[in-house]
């Protein structure tokens, strides 16, 4: 709730008060008063969306700035006294805790296997930063399999005084014996890497060593690396990563390096992308040079050094090579030319980079859409969406040309994804979950047996309650937009369920049905309801699907999320009442939006990690690589169409506002916290209801720590509890 005009009188004009108080205007006419007063005294003081206007709140760009640092102790003592003293606080953070510190999860492949092995990063109690372990295929497949640790990133951090956690790591087939581990103090993007010797089990002294920065390495061989890092002043891109590719030998310096590419401080990024065979031979080194986001320009690099571009589509996804053949979707027409036939958006091709000739390996139906693929010893594993839904294909190249086509026996309604695969020996791993349906692990053999079922999480909470159902809305322009519900069987129909709304629309990421267990235990065991709205901006239909609602057409990913919650509404789901939505990171450029485009829908906002002041992303690194998406606000034809719907900017006085619990990292580097400190001091700044709690330790993802996670989650349900079901 607002404060009472009175209050409002108070701070705007502390000493006139008794004034007021001795009129006799009637109290409409005082709260009227009160608020026009006020909008005209804080009018200087909220954020404009005039070029080169002051920004009241710019001190809190300043990361780590004393000023800016006292204001976030202070924002968190009280939101912890709101939250944390919540007498139901204690139950739902040891009930997260116990979520995230289970022994009985499932011990997650890493991406890669390394020799055919699994390799895994497990975090527990006793472990938060995690152990990075190995074990065979054969044994991963039992119970209870034999591990052996290879980095204990605890006792790193407590030997050298840090905060490690592990980013991955690079393994030089086909042994992969040496990898170059990637280190990240705190959690964030920006990494150090080491080189490690997997039979050693420990880093190898006067190995090859980069500094912390945001950069890419990979093998050549096993004395020579390509690697894009900061190699000094004019090496970075306004987006604050590298556009300077090097070859580096071992034992020398990085001031020693041979460049072999250099792009421009307008690009996002350069780096080296180095493909192999199943035997482990280089067939192909490219240099991806991505001049936007979204589009990329594949180089390759020959042996005298000289780069040549590859005549593909801007926008596209690489996965790998299969016979001399690159394996990649494209994300727009390519018309034919001399060397191939026409292709569509979406689809998925093989490209010889010899000839210059294509072939179309799959086309996606309108309904569907390609996800992620992976290139085994013999075949291409598929991840893609049918009608939001998820789907396994395996496609074979014949000796005759084409390309066999095998959908995989696996749990229909349900998100599936490749988790990780091994080019050598042709195995890969697919996870199956939905959203009351725990988290499966399936075995894909080089053999043509059906997938094997090799591990199984179990219940986190009580699903038996609930039931999921697909939905659509009717968005302003006419579109149909599916949307998830999960709700308790014996729903009323009067308005009366607490929602907790979910979306986030951009960069063509899909949401999918997904098992979330503190959202069973924390939100749908205790009666709510649960929405994840598949708007426009995402990928759930493809490119298209995206590029609806990209730059100048963003209003429509609003109008998108905005309809579904009308159609909560209009169907006694729920009513404003009990509504509530939660985004994160992109997301949070949606919740901001929402509840100043339509503060009449929902009753609160969880807004975390968020993108917020849309005039000055591009000023708060790393959002200059973001273009593509949003446009450019130092651009005016740009400027203009942002500046509609810019949260930070569009916030006035006299409105009600749905309560927002706004929340960051100090140490996310990839959406800066800025956005979220801002937002909420301006919400302070108006005397309006919210909360603000920012992490001081980890990065963009805010689940380095397990105990920390849980304590996250349980602010988060304490706030929609007390928001929507009080």
């Amino acid at each position: 709730m607002l404060a009472a005009p009175l209050s409002l009188a108070k701070q705007v004009f502390p000493r006139g008060i008794a004034l007021v108080r001795r009129t006799f205007l009637s109290s409409i006419a005082m709260a009227a008063l009160g608020w026009a007063a006020r909008a005209q005294a804080l009018a200087p003081q909220l954020p404009s969306a005039a070029p080169g206007a002051p920004d009241p709140f710019g001190w809190l760009e300043e990361i780590h700035g004393e000023r800016a640092m006292a204001w976030v102790a202070k924002q968190n003592a009280r939101t912890a006294k709101v939250l944390e003293d919540d007498p139901r606080y204690a139950e739902f953070h040891r009930e997260a805790l116990a979520i995230f510190t289970a022994e009985d999860r499932i011990p997650t492949p890493q991406p890669t296997l390394l020799n055919g092995d699994v390799a895994n990063l497990w975090q527990d109690a006793s472990h938060p930063h995690g152990i990075w372990r190995l074990t065979s295929a054969e044994d991963f497949r039992t119970a209870d399999p034999h591990w052996r640790t290879l980095i204990d990133l605890d006792a790193l951090s407590k030997a050298e005084g840090k905060s490690w956690f592990f980013k991955g790591a690079a393994c030089l087939p086909p042994d992969d014996r040496l990898c170059l581990v990637r280190l990240s103090d705190g959690g964030g993007d920006a990494i150090e890497v080491r080189e490690f010797d997997m039979r050693a089990g420990a880093f190898v002294e006067g190995g090859f060593h980069f500094a912390r920065a945001k950069l890419d390495v990979d093998w050549l061989d096993p004395d020579t690396v390509l690697v894009a890092t900061d190699f000094g002043p004019g090496t970075l891109t306004s987006s604050g990563y590298p556009f300077v590719v090097k070859t580096l030998k071992r034992g020398q310096g990085l001031d020693q390096a041979k460049e072999v590419f250099r792009g421009v401080p307008t690009d996002v990024r350069a780096a080296a992308r180095i493909l192999r065979d199943g035997k482990g031979n280089v067939t192909n080194v490219l240099i991806e040079h991505n001049i936007s986001f979204f589009q990329t320009i594949f180089l390759e690099l020959r042996s005298d050094g000289s780069t040549h571009p590859l005549d593909l589509p801007r926008k596209n996804q690489l996965y790998g090579e299969l016979g001399g053949r690159l394996i990649l979707s494209i994300n727009e027409d390519w018309p034919a030319d001399g060397a191939h036939g026409a292709f569509h958006a979406g689809d998925l091709v093989a490209f010889d980079p010899r000839t210059g000739g294509a072939e179309l390996i799959f086309r996606p139906s309108p309904v569907q859409t390609i996800e992620d693929a992976a290139v085994t010893n013999d075949a291409v594993l598929v991840q893609m969406l049918d009608n939001v839904i998820g789907a396994i294909e395996l496609y074979r190249p014949q000796a005759g040309g084409g390309w066999s086509r095998q959908r995989l026996d696996l749990p229909g309604g349900s998100t599936l994804a490749i988790v990780a695969s091994s080019r050598e020996s042709g195995r890969a791993y697919v996870s199956s979950e939905s959203f009351l349906e725990p988290t499966a692990l399936w075995e894909i053999g080089a053999a043509d047996a059906g997938p094997t079922r090799v591990k199984s999480l179990s219940p986190r909470f009580d699903a038996s309650r609930d039931v999921m159902e697909q939905r659509f809305a009717t968005s302003r322009d006419g579109t149909r937009i599916p949307y998830f519900l999960v709700r308790p069987k014996d729903m009323k129909l009067d308005g009366s369920t607490p929602v907790q709304m979910f979306g986030y629309g951009g960069f063509q990421l899909s949401e999918t049905p997904a098992y979330r267990p503190e959202m069973g235990k924390l939100w749908l065991e205790r009666g709510g309801a649960y929405v994840v709205a598949n708007i426009r901006g995402g990928g759930e239909f493809g490119p298209a699907w995206h590029e609806a609602a990209r730059r100048e057409h963003r209003q429509r990913a609003f109008d998108d999320f905005a309809a579904v919650a009308q159609d909560l509404i209009a169907t006694k789901v729920t009513s404003p009442r009990h509504l509530g939505i939660y985004g994160r990171s992109n997301g949070g450029v949606l919740t901001s939006v929402s509840i100043t485009q339509h503060p009449d829908l929902f009753e609160c906002a969880v807004i975390e990690s968020p993108l917020v002041d849309m005039l000055r992303y591009t000023h708060l690194p790393p959002g200059a690589s973001w273009m593509a998406e949003y446009g450019d606000p130092d651009v005016p034809a740009d400027r203009a169409f942002i500046a509609k719907y810019s949260g930070y900017t569009n916030v006035r006085p006299g409105v009600k506002y749905p309560e927002p619990y706004i929340t960051t990292n100090t140490e996310d580097d990839r959406v800066n916290p800025a956005h979220a400190r801002k937002f909420a001091a301006e919400f302070e700044a108006l005397g309006y209801p919210y909360l603000y709690y920012e992490n001081t330790f980890g990065g963009h993802a805010n689940d380095a720590d397990p105990e920390l996670n849980a304590r996250r989650w349980a602010r988060h349900y304490i706030f929609l509890t007390r928001k929507l079901m009080d």
